[in-house]
């Protein structure tokens, strides 16, 4: 089966914030289940494509999962600061995992943070039971920096965000 990654058409918007809602609802990401405020920001992809790029991983017509890139200094960036670019939203459909998906759209984003110019590293939060996801960055050269760790509910004490950096 070949995957490919291309940037997300408006016909599958719908189709990616599904599987990414879904992906993180499944796998217990989000603290407050279905009544979580983020669930809406990952069902919203055309806000997403209208700020960043969003890209999707195919194969044979059907949509596996998704990422965000997001440039340096794009709206969308949480952690990035100057000279960084920013991956968000990662997900692959449940019955797609393990089939090399998640890989090819973190390998795009590093290829598309190498042609920003003057972008020197690529960033990412992540949660810490993403292990799946980690294995990935790890593979692929990025590192924990701890410094940059963040939590985006500061009311709410045991939400922490890992920060991942790859200097490019």
């Amino acid at each position: 089966m070949d995957i490919m990654i291309r940037p997300a058409e408006p016909g599958e918007y719908g189709t990616l914030g599904g599987i990414t809602a879904e992906a993180y609802l499944r796998d217990g990401l989000l603290d407050f289940g279905e009544s979580d405020a983020y669930l809406a920001e990952l069902r919203d992809v055309g806000k997403r494509a209208a700020a960043a790029e969003v890209l999707v991983a195919v194969a044979d017509g059907t949509v596996l999962g998704g990422v965000t890139f997001v440039p340096a200094g794009g709206p969308m960036a949480e952690i990035a600061g100057p000279g960084e670019a920013e991956i968000r939203m990662l997900a692959i459909a449940p019955e797609a995992r393990r089939r090399g998906a998640g890989e090819a759209l973190v390998r795009a984003c590093v290829e598309r943070a190498r042609a920003v110019p003057g972008c020197v590293r690529l960033v990412l939060s992540t949660q810490r039971t993403m292990r799946a996801a980690h294995r990935i960055y790890e593979r692929l050269g990025f590192v924990r920096v701890p410094e940059r760790d963040w939590n985006p509910l500061p009311h709410v004490d045991d939400i922490m965000l890992l920060a991942y950096a790859l200097t490019l």
